[in-house]
């Protein structure tokens, strides 16, 4: 079943009641409880997003969360995802994953990382052929990245994708500080990693330790490696609100309201269509298979 998004923008009290995420919205309150009062059940919920400074959580509303593995995202002033909380403890064979991953050998990460770009170039070239960009180049730099891509086709095609791929228009450069869309496209990362995270710790994996990526000061760093083959999702989101016309400049609750959609957009994994959350689950499952030696390849998304 796909879990839900939920976004808190404005002042809300949350607490725990039957195993309900009780919500209390003191600003509706003069239009009666049926307006300010509502419950969604814990079960339900796979990623909850904290915006507004003048949101009350209990303690047991977050250890509640946690223990079903809701990925909590808290926000700063200017209301853009700056944290996210995760249950330490994820799946029954934590400890025995956490040991195949720490042990995985160097030429092993190498290939999976291999594998993991050839999939972000993949699907970065079918975005550009939806939108009938050239996109040969991006084809053949699939075919040529080589174990731990010591070539760096990877930045390769990002050059070539984030100069090709806005409408012309749009005088882009790629960069978290940059001008729109680039705040939409953060926005929609932040969201996909909160995402890409819980499936991690759900399928018992240490979402720090990562194949690629090792800034010490990352407690994410898997998760920034699995989540680079789903971006393209995030950008045709945000292509499809600027081919719409929609003010971009500012990111308003409407454009985050379909920036996190992400979590329900489809996914084809090995030729079955499934929400991203849900499909997301076959990449980190396939995963931990990789590390046990039971399986060679990462089951990552393809746009067609």
């Amino acid at each position: 079943m796909i879990k839900r998004t939920l976004h808190f923008g404005n002042p809300a009290y949350l607490s725990l009641n039957n195993a309900q995420l009780s919500i209390d919205l003191p600003n509706l309150r003069e239009f009666g409880e049926e307006h300010s009062k509502k419950s969604i059940a814990i079960e339900d919920i796979g990623v909850l997003i904290l915006e507004h400074k003048q949101i009350t959580i209990t303690h047991g509303c977050i250890a509640a969360l946690l223990e079903n593995n809701v990925a909590i995202i808290t926000c700063n002033h200017s209301h853009h995802p700056t944290g996210l909380l995760l249950p330490l403890e994820g799946n029954g064979l934590q400890s025995k994953t956490y040991r195949y991953q720490i042990e995985a050998s160097q030429p092993l990460k190498k290939q999976l990382w291999q594998q993991t770009i050839q999939a972000k170039i993949y699907n970065q070239a079918a975005v550009l052929r939806e939108r009938g960009i050239p996109m040969e180049n991006m084809l053949h730099w699939v075919k040529s990245v080589r174990s731990g891509d010591p070539d760096n086709f990877e930045g390769r095609a990002a050059a070539y994708y984030w100069k090709n791929v806005f409408p012309k228009k749009v005088e882009f450069f790629r960069g978290r500080e940059g001008n729109p869309p680039n705040n939409l496209l953060n926005y929609g990362y932040a969201i996909l990693r909160a995402i890409v995270a819980r499936g991690l710790v759900s399928s018992g994996l240490l979402p720090t330790l990562g194949i690629h990526h090792h800034n010490q000061y990352n407690a994410y760093c898997l998760a920034d490696d699995i989540m680079e083959p789903y971006r393209p999702f995030v950008d045709q989101i945000v292509l499809k609100i600027i081919d719409n016309g929609e003010n971009f400049l500012e990111l308003s609750t409407s454009l985050k309201s379909k920036l996190m959609d992400i979590a329900s957009c489809d996914i084809i994994i090995d030729n079955e269509t499934s929400p991203l959350m849900v499909g997301l689950q076959k990449t980190t499952s396939s995963l931990v298979k990789c590390y046990e030696g039971k399986q060679r390849k990462i089951n990552y998304p393809v746009i067609l």
